[in-house]
């Protein structure tokens, strides 16, 4: 068994979630999100759920972060619209003291606090406004991020812009899985790229600010063709380069993969050129999100991009992902080879969804600990092989509001009841916590 020895002394260990799936929407003062617009349409989302009350985080977050007392460090995300209701203007104050005093709890519990500026609950007002697809967002986010950072950003280990931005844009825009709900190609293209030119802005002004370890959040599934016919291995790059490449190479190397271009670039926005040297500038880490991995094939009976996924014969999740860890070993070593070199790379979430039921006093979930265990050791083989990981953090603390899935996907390390809001921790906790807390 794999534990806080067999990693480097300063390698941080903690857990992730974000606002909008555990806060409580409709507590605080917070507006409104696209996802209770999205969630109000028939057929979005499971049951028609949304994040009004969640986990009651809101009033629960002294109590949730007692149970990661003795790990290194906390990864949350700040809620847009509960710190501007309408997206911009006026400030909810109580929803600011309410981050002000979680900052301050994580620290007391001597946690290291790892912010995410956008973790997908967009305000509805901005989304009538056209959203990502509007280009006045990035001034938009900008200043959002001003009115957190200067509450909050002096007692901040890390800032991350944006979790996820593949899901923001493509799994939005173009899918239509997540709100806002669009299936719409140039919607996608211009999302794609308002949302980079929108990190763009904000780590200029986190840099002129002076506010220290920026960086981003990706999310990146193994990309592997069905077999080696020439079309099917076109239909991986493909994949590959919309779902993989896109973020990472437009920040890295300041230009867009050609296989996504092929499709994207009639929707792009008019000069989106000379925009890539503005995206194209220093991060002080990554973060990989990492979950599964996909079997492609060309698909001549689609639109573009023309490929199709196959389900693999893997072992699969709740969220029917299968589950294949060495894909996270490969993109480690990929990342370091062809983008970041030796810049700090943090596995910022990865985690299972199981079918879990509390029992009373436990959960037994043997599964989510081999899961965890199996990823950790393509990690550890990764920093044996030169790639500079610090840091693992298990998606997710809580079970939560799993966005189309509603309630019904259980990704925590703590179950949760949520007719009564008690948490019992699951055994993959207990073993997290006894194996990754560090010993004096």
């Amino acid at each position: 068994m794999l534990t806080h020895k067999d990693f480097p002394p300063e390698f941080i260990f903690g857990a992730a979630t974000s606002s909008y799936q555990i806060e409580g929407q409709s507590l605080g003062g917070a507006g409104d999100t696209h996802w209770e617009q999205f969630a109000s349409i028939p057929g979005n989302v499971v049951n028609g759920e949304d994040g009004a009350v969640a986990c009651d985080h809101y009033h629960r977050f002294e109590e949730d972060l007692d149970l990661l007392k003795g790990l290194d460090a906390y990864r949350f995300s700040t809620n847009w619209a509960r710190i501007l209701p309408e997206g911009r203007g006026a400030v909810n104050r109580e929803g600011l003291d309410f981050y002000d005093r979680l900052v301050d709890a994580i620290l007391e519990r001597g946690l290291k606090p790892f912010l995410t500026l956008y973790h997908w609950e967009l305000p509805a007002a901005l989304a009538d406004k056209g959203g990502w697809t509007n280009p006045d967002i990035v001034k938009w986010f900008g200043d959002y991020s001003d009115t957190v950072l200067d509450r909050i950003g002096d007692r901040l280990e890390t800032v991350a812009t944006f979790n996820e931005p593949w899901c923001v844009t493509w799994l939005s825009h173009f899918l239509g899985h997540h709100a806002p709900g669009v299936r719409d190609i140039r919607a996608t293209a211009r999302a794609m790229h308002h949302v980079l030119l929108a990190h763009a802005e904000v780590m200029e002004r986190m840099r002129n600010r002076g506010q220290k370890n920026l960086g981003i959040v990706l999310n990146f599934e193994y990309a592997q063709s069905l077999d080696n016919s020439a079309a099917n291995v076109a239909a991986a790059a493909t994949y590959d380069a919309i779902f993989n490449r896109w973020f990472i190479e437009a920040i890295s190397k300041g230009h867009y993969p050609a296989e996504a271009l092929e499709g994207l670039a009639p929707y792009l926005p008019a000069g989106w050129e000379k925009d890539l040297e503005r995206i194209h500038q220093p991060l002080d880490w990554v973060g990989v999100n990492y979950y599964t991995r996909q079997k492609l094939s060309h698909d001549p009976e689609s639109n573009w991009p023309f490929y199709k996924s196959t389900p693999g014969d893997l072992q699969k999740t709740d969220m029917g992902w299968e589950i294949f860890p060495q894909g996270l070993g490969e993109f480690l070593g990929r990342l370091k080879m062809d983008y970041v070199g030796d810049l700090p790379i943090y596995v910022t979430e990865n985690g299972m969804a199981r079918n879990d039921h509390s029992t009373g006093a436990s959960v037994e979930d043997f599964e989510r600990w081999d899961f965890i265990q199996q990823h950790l050791s393509e990690i550890k083989t990764a920093i044996s092989n030169g790639v500079n990981v610090q840091g693992y953090f298990y998606w997710s603390l809580l079970d939560n509001y799993e966005w189309a899935f509603g309630y019904e996907k259980r990704f925590g390390l703590v179950h949760v009841d949520f007719d009564t809001q008690k948490r019992t921790p699951k055994q993959s906790y207990h073993k997290y916590k006894s194996a990754f807390t560090k010993k004096p």
